[in-house]
């Protein structure tokens, strides 16, 4: 009798110990999937610099503004690095020659956009964010004529995105040079535009 008691208190704490491991288990999965979360957030140079900013400035308009800069920083980024990789990944001369305007212009933009940032104490992330990362990624790996078309589909739609933006802040934005700025760089984003769609329709021949 004794033994059968023995038995089953036993068992019983085995059932226990097992019930209470695979729920620390679970935990454990559950803390690390949201550190690795958190993580990621933390190393977003864009998600940061948005934090920033929001912690900066209380006026709306301001962060607005701010969120503009943030979003044209990473994207001019994001252009100037996938125009640097056509240099090797395209097969088109006339794709190459396009990738050649976009990282000089882009990159002018950039160093402006700056200059006005750091007068108006706005923070920029200081490398791609993990959307644009991906978005290189991705095309790292094509060649040739598949990037080629890829490479020109994707200006055109983030080009009509860009002018969007841009039309927005030049129209509404709160900080006056900020404004003016937007307001300068739209045709160079228009004819970037043009020259995208010029480039299809070579492509297309």
């Amino acid at each position: 009798m004794k033994k059968n008691q023995l038995f089953a208190f036993v068992l019983s704490g085995m059932l226990v110990t097992a019930l209470l491991f695979s729920c620390e288990s679970k935990k454990t999965d559950y803390c690390k999937a949201a550190y690795t979360d958190l993580k990621a957030s933390m190393c977003d140079s864009k998600a940061m610099a948005d934090t920033e900013n929001d912690k900066k400035f209380t006026d709306e308009g301001l962060r607005k503004d701010a969120r503009f800069a943030v979003c044209a920083a990473d994207g001019g980024m994001l252009e100037v690095e996938l125009g640097k990789l056509a240099e090797t990944n395209a097969s088109s001369d006339v794709v190459k020659q396009f990738a050649q305007h976009i990282v000089r212009d882009h990159s002018k933009g950039n160093e402006e956009l700056k200059t006005l940032a750091h007068a108006n104490v706005i923070s920029l992330p200081d490398a791609p964010s993990e959307k644009s990362l991906k978005e290189i990624d991705k095309f790292t790996s094509k060649k040739g004529d598949e990037f080629d078309k890829d490479y020109i589909d994707f200006m055109i739609k983030d080009h009509k995105e860009d002018i969007a933006d841009f039309e927005k802040e030049a129209g509404k934005g709160t900080d006056p040079k900020l404004k003016e700025w937007a307001s300068k760089t739209l045709p160079v984003l228009k004819q970037h535009l043009q020259m995208a769609e010029d480039t299809r329709n070579a492509l297309k021949k």
